[in-house]
């Protein structure tokens, strides 16, 4: 007969080893899962830490092969705003940005609403013509255009010039928009018409209510493109400081400061910072304006 042996007693594993192996097992796996969202994470956060970090080092550390201040000098950003023009640059840009960000969304609106919920004869062509815009460069047209606003109109060395064109329109905004408003029901601007409303009222009390998410998102991508805008200033207010955006004084800042980097990162912290802002407290509005948008072609 063959001898059975007895195998050994299987000893309980505890509950809370259990729960700790549970946990690792948990946090590995969401490494794995994000690790490339991690690493992208890191690769564009760690630059603004280091512009940070060096923002309030002392002139002396600087550049050096030190990471973290061996100072906090937190006096390099108060430096920075006595600097001569730099509020100037400050009040320019939101009133470039601000101003241009409400331009173009107001007048965007009904050329998307028309586009999108209207049927006429050259709808087609007008969303062609709309596409072809978008893909034109604005250095084709520049030379032309300073001529018309320096020559005819004597605006040259102000930022008029780039804030009165957004009243007519942009067209990467129409485009958004109407994609957006192709994604609303038909059925609710037929109730709003049967019960009496007119276009505009339909567009104002049914229709906006609806879009806040793509209004959202088109409002901050030209905040955004203009608070950023290096091109228009330089072309159309370069020969004014007092008409100097932030874009644009922070090369003459950065010019002036060649040999003092924590002031120059001080002064690009405070530049990026408006925006930084604006998206963190915008960004639920603005996901969800991009991600709905395009749903339906």
């Amino acid at each position: 007969m063959t001898q059975v042996l007895d195998k050994p007693p299987v000893r309980p594993v505890p509950v809370a080893e259990q729960i700790r192996t549970a946990r690792r097992r948990t946090l590995l796996e969401w490494i794995a899962v994000h690790s490339l969202g991690v690493a992208a994470a890191l690769f564009f956060t760690l630059p603004f830490v280091f512009v940070v970090l060096t923002s309030l080092m002392s002139d002396q550390q600087a550049l050096t092969r030190d990471l973290v201040p061996d100072t906090w000098v937190w006096d390099n950003y108060r430096r920075v705003l006595d600097t001569p023009g730099f509020l100037t640059w400050w009040r320019n840009t939101l009133l470039y940005a601000g101003l241009g960000t409400v331009l173009t969304v107001v007048s965007s609106i009904p050329v998307a609403y028309a586009l999108a919920k209207f049927r006429f004869r050259g709808r087609n062509l007008s969303m062609m013509l709309v596409i072809a815009m978008m893909m034109l460069p604005p250095q084709v047209v520049i030379i032309p255009m300073y001529l018309f606003w320096a020559k005819q109109l004597d605006l040259s060395g102000t930022l008029w010039p780039l804030i009165i064109p957004m009243a007519f329109g942009d067209a990467f905004s129409i485009f958004l928009l109407r994609q957006f408003l192709l994604t609303i029901p038909n059925e609710y601007l037929d109730a709003a018409r049967v019960d009496g409303c007119g276009e505009v009222r339909t567009l104002l009390r049914v229709v906006l209510p609806m879009a806040k998410p793509g209004i959202a998102a088109v409002a901050l991508f030209q905040f955004f493109y203009a608070w950023n805008d290096y091109f228009g200033p330089q072309i159309y207010a370069s020969e004014n400081p007092g008409a100097w955006t932030l874009s644009y004084g922070l090369e003459s800042f950065k010019g002036a400061h060649h040999t003092d980097w924590n002031l120059t990162m001080a002064a690009t912290v405070l530049v990026m910072a408006p925006v930084i802002l604006v998206f963190f407290f915008a960004q639920k509005a603005f996901v969800e304006g991009v991600t709905l948008t395009g749903v339906k072609g």
